[in-house]
């Protein structure tokens, strides 16, 4: 599973680039986007720095890899959360909103350095498609967990339970909630939660969510 904390990075001969995404990922886990630095990266690996700039032009692009990997791990956790939506119809459609929305703030609790370092620099999952390759296509980690949460809206309209003169721009309203509660909880903006009350307010928003959402 991509959330899998590799421990101390292995380096085998002709993966070293693999081995310093790896170290860089564990010092995202720890310090967020900040603490990833190619020099720490190259220490964890026991490589030099010369042998890490072969790989990496800089800082910048280390963290562009992990940034991808952070997001590959939240389209996981997202994924892992909708499996259990089975059915048709609109209560369906409404608990796959949902549980895409549990999965994206259970990893954002769960791993907060990862998240953040997802979300470092510019997220624009609506202009990625024209980026190209690698940062572009609708499989692109920046851009699919976006477009599950489309897709999502797409089978609340399909549904009926979203009137189409609301469905366009809605993915970013929802996207907008969905991010919101999850960096309010992770940096205890809304206090000390304890777990029944983190449930309760990741319960009620999504519940507001897609009511809302079904709003004429």
């Amino acid at each position: 599973m991509p959330e899998h904390r590799s421990g101390k990075p292995r380096y085998h001969h002709g993966d070293l680039r693999n081995a310093l995404v790896r170290a860089a990922v564990d010092l995202a886990r720890d310090g967020g986007p900040e603490a990833v630095v190619l020099r720490a990266a190259a220490r964890r690996v026991g490589v030099s720095a010369t042998a890490a700039y072969r790989h990496f032009s800089g800082q910048s692009d280390l963290l562009a890899a992990v940034k991808d990997h952070a997001q590959q791990c939240l389209v996981a956790a997202m994924e892992e959360s909708r499996e259990g939506i089975r059915g048709e119809g609109v209560e369906a459609a409404r608990e796959g909103v949902k549980a895409l929305g549990r999965g994206y703030v259970r990893f954002a609790l769960r791993e907060p350095g990862l998240f953040r370092s997802a979300f470092c620099g510019t997220v624009d999952p609506l202009g990625a498609d024209a980026a190209g390759p690698p940062h572009g296509g609708q499989h692109h980690p920046q851009v699919r967990s976006f477009q599950m949460l489309t897709e999502s809206l797409d089978a609340l309209a399909e549904a009926g339970a979203l009137p189409a003169t609301r469905r366009q721009g809605a993915e970013l309203s929802a996207w907008a909630m969905v991010h919101g509660v999850a960096v309010l909880i992770m940096g205890r903006h809304l206090g000390e939660l304890t777990q029944e009350q983190t449930t309760q307010v990741v319960e009620r928003a999504f519940d507001d969510l897609v009511a809302g959402l079904a709003a004429p």
